[in-house]
C-alpha cells in the first residue's frame, strides 16, 4: 500500500495563495507556496520539513487519559489511520505550523494547547525506499519533528479526515491499532506513549 504524508491544498483563508497548479507569481501570493511542479522537483533534491501532531485529552492532573488518531480516506479510497501532519512553510515558525495544522485537521475548536517550547518528543525520518527508517513516505525524503499536544477544545475533523477516534494510551500502543496506520506511524505513537511514560 503507498503511504505518504498528507499534503492539503491550500486553505481558503491563505489569502490569494492560489492553487499547486498556478504560478506563486500569478497568484501574487506568498512567494514561498510552491506550484505542483517546483514542489515535485524540490521533493526530488531536498528533504522536506513537516510537523506531527499527537492530539490528546488529559485528566485535571495533567495526566494523559486519552490519543486522538484520524481515520482518512486516500487518494485510492483507501482508509487508514494516522495523525496529524504537515509541512512548514518558507517563513513560517515551528509553533505557527502546529497551530495551522491542528486547526487544519482538527477544526477551529479544537484549541490545542501548545508547548512554551516547541522541543519535539522525537524526530521522524520519512524515506521513499521502504525499510531505510520505520517510517516510509513513497513520495519524498521528508523529516519531521512530532509533538504531543493537548486539545482542550470540541475536536472535528476537516480536510481528508473523517473522523478523530479517542483511544486509551493501552489502545493506542496496541498492534492492531499499529497495523492501521500509514506510513509507520505506530511506531511514531509508541514513541509518544514512551516519552509520557504511558508504555507498558
Amino acid at each position: 500500500m503507498a503511504v505518504r504524508t498528507p499534503d492539503p491544498d491550500p486553505e481558503p483563508e491563505d489569502s490569494g495563495l492560489g492553487s499547486f497548479g498556478e504560478p506563486a507569481s500569478a497568484s501574487g501570493a506568498n512567494p514561498g507556496w510552491l506550484t505542483e511542479f517546483e514542489l515535485e522537483e524540490a521533493r526530488r533534491r531536498l528533504p522536506m520539513l513537516y510537523v506531527e501532531a499527537i492530539p490528546v485529552r488529559t485528566d485535571g492532573a495533567g495526566q494523559v487519559i486519552e490519543i486522538g488518531i484520524l481515520l482518512r480516506s486516500t487518494p485510492l479510497g483507501e482508509i487508514t489511520r494516522t495523525i496529524v501532519s504537515g509541512r512548514v512553510r518558507f517563513g513560517e515558525t515551528i509553533r505557527d505550523a502546529l497551530f495551522r495544522h491542528v486547526e487544519n485537521d482538527l477544526g477551529p475548536m479544537a484549541f490545542p494547547l501548545l508547548p512554551l517550547q516547541p522541543l519535539p518528543f522525537t524526530v521522524a525520518e520519512y524515506f521513499p525506499i521502504p525499510g531505510v527508517s520505520a517510517y516510509h513516505d513513497d513520495r519524498q525524503h521528508a523529516v519531521s519533528l512530532a509533538y504531543v499536544v493537548p486539545v482542550t477544545g470540541t475536536c472535528e475533523p476537516r480536510q481528508d479526515a473523517l473522523e478523530v477516534t479517542w483511544f486509551t494510551p493501552e489502545a493506542a500502543a496496541s498492534d492492531a491499532v499499529a497495523a492501521e496506520m500509514e506510513g509507520g506511524r505506530g511506531t511514531l505513537i509508541r514513541q509518544a506513549l514512551a516519552s509520557l511514560g504511558l508504555l507498558r
